[in-house]
């Protein structure tokens, strides 16, 4: 190879507002990347859900150029055929030196080495979260992709055993690149906004914080039903954010057996960065009652933003959240009520030491030292 590094990059998985954290981990690394790299050309290849999104977000970057795909990647089915067969033949014609993955699938077929990020296998371990259609899909598709790819990029020490674990890649060729988190998380809201998302008013009344999806191994039923347990203990609403899936019924039934339920709890999605920023820093307590986290971003971002995290100790989640998270015995109603209730006892001097101290560790989580380590990979590939 020679002359100017060229980097193509497979965004067609992402759709915005419907991908939760593999959205963020593609913007947050794309502009880490572009930044520090400007001698290298990063080549999008977008659809027509993303296109105009990505080209506005990185309009400033010159090194950045986009070629989209004209479908709509919103389509699953469409998507993957379209992957399989327009992309390969698009990434031929760009002339790009590697073409980079970061959304656990990939092209079976390229006319360059590829990398490809596969953030966790939830779908292993918790296979009730999607149909027997959709698992046999992506097993096909994710497997496939670790055998094609030169080098597999997970992001945890714990995803990392799981791809080994299953026999999905050879170890010598499966890096774990930790997320970073974003420090505007800490910063003060500059826009002095009166009124929350979805008529929801941060500080009109304390409340407790959920950014989950609703598959069934996040667990968000059981923060309804511990505040049904908790009676006068917990007198806090109940903010969720995130869209529904499987698990809704789980929670609808919890809703159903909690007289209180809608007077205290909020549902929320399609909030802006902003507006997700306030309720991080609003809440009296974040709660992620995840029984499997690939990563576990909103963990880092709610200490960033300030706020003590409740969470469950399994999968990659101790790994990020290190000691500086209150962790579930158990994932129970009760056991919930008990680490709340811990949080919200906390008087203010002890509040504030456990906050600075969560904080500084999710500040050693940076997306450029991510990128970096992405970009090195990357690199390799393209320079064997």
């Amino acid at each position: 190879m020679s002359g100017r590094l060229r980097i193509g990059v497979n965004t067609l998985f992402m759709v915005p507002g419907d991908v939760g954290g593999s959205e963020t981990y593609l913007r947050q690394s794309l502009r880490a990347m572009a930044s520090a790299h400007p001698d290298v050309a990063l080549l999008l290849f977008t659809s027509r859900d993303n296109h105009n999104l990505l080209r506005q977000e990185y309009a400033r970057f010159p090194n950045v150029e986009y070629r989209q795909l004209r479908f709509r990647a919103a389509n699953r089915p469409l998507r993957i055929i379209m992957e399989q067969l327009w992309l390969p033949a698009a990434v031929f014609r760009s002339g790009v030196d590697v073409l980079w993955s970061p959304g656990y699938t990939a092209p079976l077929l390229s006319a360059c080495p590829q990398a490809v990020t596969i953030h966790d296998l939830q779908y292993k371990s918790h296979p009730e979260d999607l149909s027997f259609l959709e698992r046999l899909t992506l097993d096909f598709l994710v497997r496939s992709a670790c055998r094609r790819c030169r080098a597999v990029i997970t992001v945890s020490e714990f995803a990392r055993q799981e791809i080994l674990r299953y026999g999905f890649a050879p170890a010598a060729k499966v890096f774990a690149v930790h997320e970073g988190v974003s420090e505007d998380f800490a910063a003060p809201d500059q826009q002095g906004r009166k009124r929350g998302p979805g008529g929801f008013q941060p500080g009109h009344q304390p409340y407790l914080l959920c950014v989950a999806h609703t598959y069934p191994h996040k667990n968000v039923h059981l923060l309804v039903d511990a505040l049904r347990l908790a009676g006068e203990r917990i007198p806090h609403h109940l903010v969720l954010v995130g869209s529904p899936r499987r698990g809704e019924a789980a929670l609808e039934e919890s809703l159903a057996r909690f007289a209180g339920s809608f007077e205290r709890v909020h549902r929320l999605q399609g909030l802006s960065r902003a507006e997700l920023k306030d309720l991080y820093r609003g809440a009296a307590c974040f709660v992620l009652p995840s029984a499997y986290e690939g990563f576990g971003l909103p963990v880092l971002e709610a200490m960033m933003a300030g706020t003590p995290v409740v969470t469950s100790r399994m999968a990659s989640i101790p790994e990020v959240g290190g000691p500086h998270a209150i962790y579930l015995a158990g994932l129970t109603p009760e056991d919930l009520v008990r680490s709340i209730v811990q949080v919200l006892d906390m008087d203010s001097a002890a509040r504030q030491e456990h906050v600075r101290r969560a904080r500084q560790w999710a500040a050693s989580f940076t997306w450029s030292r991510s990128a970096r380590q992405t970009m090195e990979i990357l690199s390799r590939l393209a320079c064997p």
